[in-house]
């Protein structure tokens, strides 16, 4: 529904965007299982610049708790294994010849703790993005001609609906990512 320049569509598509970026945060967060996401937003130093991990290597998950990385430049290995150990993830990668294995080790109470506060400071950040498209959309029908103030209320509306509707999603996906995180 487009009114004069308040288009509510794309207010929906640029939320969407914001749990979209969400959930790919999420996926970087450890649950005790092994993920490729786990190692896809690393970046390598490599050729003089930054590469995403799965631009320098093969990863694979060959057993739940192990994750392995071929690196097809031998030359690269060390800047992998260095890039996963600075990643702050608190994994150790272990070299084997031209492949990098990483042992996922149980999670301790303390850091399922830590990994919930991470993913609700996500949440927050995706919360504040909606609230971000909501504002523009609210200003966007305040500046629009020709609309009466019984469209301007109805518009209002839809714009507030909308954003509790993709606040209650974002906060149903940190619901669901703590209760992954807290399983043992």
């Amino acid at each position: 529904m487009s009114t004069d320049g308040v288009d509510l569509k794309d207010l929906r598509k640029r939320m969407e965007g914001a749990i979209a970026s969400l959930k790919t945060e999420f996926g970087g967060l450890r649950t005790g299982r092994a993920s490729a996401n786990l190692v896809e937003p690393i970046d390598v130093d490599a050729y003089g610049s930054k590469m995403p991990m799965n631009q320098v290597g093969t990863v694979s998950v060959p057993e739940p708790r192990m994750i392995t990385i071929q690196v097809w430049d031998k030359g690269l290995v060390g800047a992998v294994e260095k890039a996963i150990r600075e990643a702050g993830l608190g994994i150790n990668p272990v070299v084997d010849g031209q492949s990098v294995r990483i042992p996922i080790p149980a999670l301790t109470e303390e850091r399922r703790i830590e990994l919930t506060k991470v993913a609700a400071k996500y949440t927050e950040q995706a919360r504040v993005a909606i609230r971000n498209v909501r504002r523009d959309g609210m200003e966007s029908i305040k500046k629009a001609d020709g609309i009466g103030e019984d469209e301007q209320k109805k518009l209002h509306d839809d714009v507030q609906k909308l954003t509790d509707e993709m606040i209650k999603v974002a906060d149903e996906a940190l619901a669901t990512k703590e209760a992954e995180i807290m399983q043992v």
